[in-house]
């Protein structure tokens, strides 16, 4: 009996939990039937997800010494392979650097990033940032006029790499590599496009100074402080570009490393005379190797020279333009103190006045001093006087004149009062 018991306890505890995980599976599966459907992405959310993977992709202009130009959008990485650059310098042509003015020189390309002008220049071509920016279409109109479009015989476009080793073997003496006229057209419009701003700047200046000394007022005061906010800034973009200019000027090896094409050469010279090659050609090589190291040793300093006879000239014309944004910084400095002697002056004639007042106050308290003591009621024999009124009232007032004088002109000899 004992046994029969424990079996059927133990038969309705396994029913029991076979009834509990068929209630869990249920309730599992009405809660899966009742969740709402995902919803379908919408194609705003595509673009937007499409944007996101393609967030470091942005719009440059390739365009070679042959006059050949495209206009692609590239990423961070097909930029760094095709131009052989650190990711660092990438950064600097971002958003985060665009007010800074930067001139770097790399193993394989120049990285220039002057204003609104940011591009990679390599010994075969450039890669300018953003070419559809109204500021950066006169430098590509300057890129098209230096560089026409060069076809060969049969009408093809001459590639690049030819005109290159064209250009290697005429040696290069009379005409400037493709990176430095790359570098003296950004120049060129930098500068033009701080010349006109300094312009502007003069422009407005000289009338709203000269108003300034004539009418003294909040609404040119303001006129004067909005000035002064955008020649500092102003100042500020041309002495950016001035200091990296002279620190290239400063350094021979960071411009003897501008010189691209030069290592184009040399590289190709290199990889050429280490090509299989019999013992006599070897030594004849030997021989021209040593001649034609001789002449790139004793042009570079030719080639250094010619750089720095190009950035002297773009430095000179950025002096200038320093010089006159601190002239009418200066004459702006003139004109405040000149305000600040006008107010100085009206100051002190209004304290003059004041203090004029002031003694003339003192003579009529005292006139009203003698009135009042004669008004009260105390005995005098000069009541019962006749016609005393008038001669009362001619000597106080007398007294009163008299003693107003008497203090002004005490004043006027401690040189309290202007003459």
């Amino acid at each position: 009996m004992g046994e029969g018991k424990l079996s059927f306890r133990r038969l309705s505890s396994i029913r029991h939990r076979k009834k509990r995980t068929a209630a869990k599976d249920e309730a599992e599966s009405s809660l899966i039937s009742s969740s709402p459907p995902p919803t379908p992405m919408t194609p705003a959310a595509v673009v937007a997800k499409a944007k996101k993977k393609a967030g470091g992709a942005r719009l440059w202009m390739r365009f070679d010494r042959t006059g050949a130009m495209e206009v692609v959008e590239c990423d961070k990485s097909t930029i760094i392979k095709r131009a052989s650059v650190p990711p660092r310098d990438l950064r600097i042509l971002g958003p985060v650097f665009s007010h800074s003015s930067n001139i770097l020189a790399r193993e394989k390309a120049i990285v220039v990033n002057l204003e609104v002008i940011k591009l990679i220049v390599t010994a075969e071509e450039v890669l300018l940032l953003d070419p559809l920016r109204p500021e950066v279409l006169p430098l590509v109109e300057r890129l098209k006029l230096q560089f026409p479009q060069i076809t060969n015989a049969s009408g093809n476009v001459v590639q690049s790499s030819s005109l290159l080793d064209q250009e290697a073997g005429e040696g290069l003496q009379s005409v400037l590599p493709f990176e430095f006229q790359v570098l003296e057209i950004a120049l060129e419009v930098v500068c033009s496009l701080l010349d006109t701003s300094v312009d502007a700047l003069e422009t407005e200046a000289w009338p709203v100074l000269d108003e300034l000394t004539k009418n003294v007022s909040t609404e040119n005061l303001e006129y004067v402080r909005s000035l002064k906010s955008n020649l500092t800034r102003l100042l500020a973009r041309v002495q950016k570009v001035r200091d990296e200019i002279e620190h290239l000027l400063d350094d021979n090896e960071d411009m003897a490393d501008l010189y691209l094409t030069r290592k184009w050469i040399q590289q190709n010279q290199q990889s050429e005379a280490e090509l299989g090659e019999t013992a006599s050609n070897l030594l004849s090589r030997a021989t021209s190797n040593r001649s034609s190291s001789m002449v790139t040793s004793s042009t570079k300093g030719d080639d250094v020279e010619d750089l720095e006879m190009l950035l002297e000239a773009y430095f000179m014309q950025l002096e200038g333009m320093r010089n006159r944004i601190l002239t009418v910084r200066e004459y702006i400095d003139d004109t405040e103190d000149y305000v600040n002697i006008q107010l100085d002056n009206q100051r002190n004639e209004m304290i003059q006045l004041q203090l004029t007042l002031t003694i003339a106050s003192f003579a009529i308290t005292a006139n009203t001093l003698l009135v009042s003591l004669f008004g009260m009621n105390i005995p005098c024999p000069l009541y019962k006087m006749d016609d005393v009124f008038g001669y009362f009232l001619s000597s106080v007032t007398a007294v009163c004149v008299v003693l107003f004088l008497l203090t002004l002109g005490y004043a006027w000899w401690k040189k309290l009062l202007g003459s």
